[in-house]
């Protein structure tokens, strides 16, 4: 496997790499991230070696993140050879509530600040951000596909989402014919793994590609941060964030120490990386179309890259599974096999094999179905 071997985006024909990159370090304005000339070799080293599929928001580093990617892209000419993913969601306008959410008013107004700073006059995947808790789906659902209808947008996504929002918004899309969604963006590493309960299955069964992020858990499976009695050491993203109570740097606790540490154990065995081995585990799990994969210098995104050169072998998969294998919870624990025993009496109930009365949607999912 390598970034230039592509495969189709959920049931959409848009063909991305498996890696994809991302560009929020693109910025020094969060207190991390890198300055231009940095940011700029990490997006000629991406497309060098074949990579397609770049993300980013309207609100990285307050617009910059954005603003720089379209200069990259236009100074190498590069607007129909990559794939551009942005999102929508986040408000940069304080006492404003109108310029934030996901209501028609603010999507109209976050797409066309987009398309500016990009340089472009679309969108190639266009992404709700996070539920803001109010928006109906059919308003979503119905202005998206408004946007697909005038030309500023291709194709259209969702991320940090409950399940069943995702579902209703797919099913409203299929019943109104209105643009499916053809991405879900989601949280997913060794570390959390929550999204195995119900999104994988979700994407696969409606057409969905599950593309993820944080696979480094902001970057505590690449090795730099060890554990201390009063936290952790070591400079990164999480150590410039101490103190922010964002969910999404929340990663400090014993469970994930040890995974950590068998981590290291099995990259040693496979003489990789940490973050290699990391990185290889989150694209080669069922449902997975494409890993972001973001770094602040050069020499990190190299590295990532290299995760697509090896395989694991089963039993070193086995090892990180178990290790970071999440708890049980309901109603899940009525869907394990002595519950399901009850239901089926015993008997040896598998799946249908391929070819017979297949499931359209899941079938044609390309690399969202594993």
């Amino acid at each position: 496997m390598s970034l230039n071997t592509y495969y189709t985006l959920g049931c959409s024909g848009l063909r991305v790499s498996r890696l994809a990159l991302g560009t929020m370090t693109f910025g020094t304005e969060w207190g991390w991230g890198s300055d231009e000339n940095a940011a700029q070799q990490m997006f000629n080293t991406y497309v060098d070696a074949g990579g397609n599929f770049i993300d980013t928001a309207d609100l990285y580093t307050n617009g910059t993140s954005e603003t720089w990617l379209g200069k990259f892209i236009t100074e190498r000419n590069l607007r129909d050879k990559v794939v551009i993913a942005t999102k929508f969601s986040y408000n940069a306008e304080s006492g404003n509530p109108n310029a934030g959410g996901n209501g028609r008013k603010n999507i109209i107004r976050a797409v066309e600040g987009s398309l500016k700073r990009l340089g472009t006059d679309y969108i190639d995947l266009y992404i709700l951000h996070t539920w803001d808790k109010i928006t109906p789906a059919e308003e979503v659902m119905r202005t998206l596909d408004d946007l697909v209808s005038a030309g500023k947008v291709r194709h259209i996504g969702l991320s940090d989402v409950p399940s069943w929002y995702a579902a209703r918004a797919q099913t409203i899309a299929e019943y109104r014919n209105y643009e499916p969604i053809s991405a879900l963006q989601l949280e997913y590493s060794l570390v959390e793994r929550n999204i195995e309960r119900e999104f994988i299955t979700l994407g696969q069964q409606l057409g969905m590609g599950t593309m993820v992020w944080s696979p480094l858990a902001s970057g505590l499976l690449s090795g730099k941060y060890k554990p201390r009695e009063d936290g952790f050491s070591g400079e990164g993203r999480l150590d410039t964030t101490r103190g922010i109570e964002n969910p999404a740097f929340q990663k400090i606790s014993d469970r994930n120490w040890q995974i950590v540490t068998e981590l290291e154990a099995v990259a040693k065995e496979l003489g990789h990386s940490m973050a290699q081995v990391a990185v290889n585990w989150a694209v080669n799990r069922p449902g997975i179309a494409s890993v972001i994969v973001g770094a602040s210098k050069l020499s990190q995104l190299e590295d990532n890259i290299k995760a697509l050169d090896f395989d694991i072998p089963a039993e070193l998969t086995n090892r990180l599974e178990t290790v970071s294998k999440p708890e049980s919870q309901f109603p899940y624990t009525f869907f394990d096999a002595e519950i399901q025993g009850m239901i089926n009496g015993g008997a040896t109930v598998g799946d249908k094999p391929d070819g017979y009365q297949p499931n359209v949607l899941s079938k044609s999912t390309g690399a969202g179905v594993s």
